[in-house]
């Protein structure tokens, strides 16, 4: 097969496409033909060596969702059948034409959506579920913040939030990313180079806050919580290291916590993909959920694609497809 590779640590350059052995699926793991791979942002940290990949999986083979036809089955696999059109979460190594995965990680890809906009859904669906719904237990009429709703996370974030009856705010960089945003369903998107989000929304208060910002955003986000409110990070692009007051923590009964998925075991991710085939495809189905395309590139454009994921300069998901 040809997969995308990671020569050495570095800027988009490194990757190149070589040819790699065909993986073979394990007893309750597919063998999925790759039509198209989502690109997210813990592929340019593996890019840069700072996001090592888990034992056991492609190290220099970046990836961590496609969508494809199954074209072979390990020995105990028993729900899908060769020719089945699917959609996975992957820990690593989405960038080739083949990829294999257990299948209970598998959701059956949408008819009414293409392979590109399959690609770009499962890391957001499952991040988005298992934080926003799972972990921090949001309801129908609580308000709901996102950071950075224009990407990839924040648009699926919006539009699920919205969907199951919170009132959704978010922060972006534009103007254009701002009226995205409000019609994919937010109450109110703010500028932030424009508008402090603290002043903003203090007055309303928040009930959830889903945050992968981290550095300065902490405090702010603290400040602006509701009594009972629930605090999850997801990431920490301007630093990780931040000052907490319990007092403020105490006296508002704040959540705080955070998780990370791909070091989460194939049991866990199973009974995740179960919940989101029974209450979030439905959604896709229907129309109420829409899948934000950036752009489309063809896998041997990995590295542009890779320059356009670092730009501030897109909204949604980045897809490389590998159907030409």
């Amino acid at each position: 097969m040809k997969a995308i590779v990671i020569t050495e640590f570095g800027g988009p350059e490194v990757l190149k496409i070589e040819e790699r052995p065909d993986p073979i699926p394990q007893e309750h793991e597919v063998l999925i033909r790759v039509k198209a791979a989502g690109i997210n942002r813990p592929d340019v940290f593996q890019r840069k060596g700072n996001y090592p990949a888990p034992e056991g999986v492609a190290a220099d083979i970046a990836g961590l969702e496609v969508s494809g036809v199954v074209e072979a089955l390990g020995a105990k696999v028993t729900k899908l059948r060769i020719g089945d059109e699917v959609m996975a979460l992957l820990a690593g190594g989405g960038y080739a034409e083949l990829a294999v995965v257990d299948e209970g990680i598998c959701i059956a890809k949408p008819r009414n959506i293409s392979f590109s906009e399959a690609a770009g859904l499962p890391e957001t669906l499952f991040t988005v579920w298992h934080n926003i719904f799972q972990r921090d237990r949001l309801n129908s009429g609580e308000n709901f913040l996102v950071h950075g709703g224009a990407g990839g996370i924040g648009t699926t974030a919006i539009q699920l939030a919205k969907a199951f009856g919170a009132h959704v705010y978010t922060t972006v960089g534009t103007a254009d990313k701002k009226l995205l945003t409000e019609e994919l369903g937010a109450t109110k998107a703010i500028i932030y180079r424009e508008e402090d989000f603290e002043e903003a929304l203090a007055a309303i208060g928040m009930d959830v806050i889903l945050d992968s910002i981290g550095g300065e955003y902490f405090e702010k986000n603290i400040k602006i919580m509701n009594p009972e409110g629930r605090l999850v990070y997801i990431n920490a692009m301007q630093g990780a290291k931040v000052e907490l007051n319990l007092l403020k923590l105490m006296h508002k009964r704040i959540t705080l916590t955070g998780s990370t998925l791909r070091s989460r075991d194939i049991a866990f991710k199973t009974s995740l993909a179960r919940e989101i085939q029974e209450k979030v495809i439905p959604l896709i189905e229907d129309g109420r959920y829409k899948v934000e395309v950036s752009q489309v590139f063809d896998y041997q454009d990995a590295v542009q694609a890779h320059r356009q994921m670092e730009s501030k300069d897109h909204f949604g998901k980045i897809i490389l497809s590998f159907e030409g």
